[in-house]
């Protein structure tokens, strides 16, 4: 076994399980080998907000609490049956200091996912919903078959009906 597969631990997960809850403490974070997960926030209201979405070859965590050492304000969820590869803090430190390449891939990946972040809030800020939308596409092209309408609706941060209405504009065109 390689010393980075000895960091790693592969979770199977079926759809509907939860990794991370608000409150918990947070060690980890999660290659999506396959599969596909959301990380998403409760408001005081009750109301579900959905942040990322995570396919194949991404990342996922509560950044924030990851990098701070905080509690979760997020929670992860599967929503189809995924394959993971988990990692602690400290054992992504010590790949670090064993092989010093890493830390530049990593740091290159979290620029790119700084990046992603700041685009989507930007988006977020100054975009139609119609715009936000053909985004999602762009950024997450077969992810549609996978994902409820409601939680692309919360991602794009408008009502399930006005994503309909999108959607049928747009097929119109």
């Amino acid at each position: 076994m390689n010393i980075i597969e000895s960091k790693l631990k592969k979770l199977k997960l079926k759809k509907g399980a939860t990794i991370l809850k608000a409150d918990d403490k947070v060690n980890n974070q999660y290659y999506v080998y396959n599969g596909c997960l959301r990380t998403y926030f409760i408001d005081k209201s009750g109301k579900e907000h959905t942040l990322q979405f995570a396919i194949n070859d991404w990342w996922i965590s509560d950044y924030t609490a990851f990098f701070t050492a905080s509690k979760a304000i997020m929670y992860i969820e599967t929503i189809q049956d995924a394959t993971l590869y988990e990692i602690s803090k400290k054992s992504m430190e010590d790949l670090f200091v064993e092989i010093p390449q890493l830390e530049t891939f990593f740091r290159k990946k979290m620029e790119r996912a700084f990046t992603s972040f700041q685009n989507r809030i930007l988006a977020s800020l100054a975009q139609s919903a119609k715009e936000r939308y053909v985004s999602f596409i762009s950024t997450y092209p077969n992810i549609e078959q996978a994902v409820k309408n409601y939680h692309i609706a919360s991602y794009l941060g408008i009502t399930t009906e006005s994503l309909s209405r999108i959607r049928k504009e747009i097929s119109h065109n």
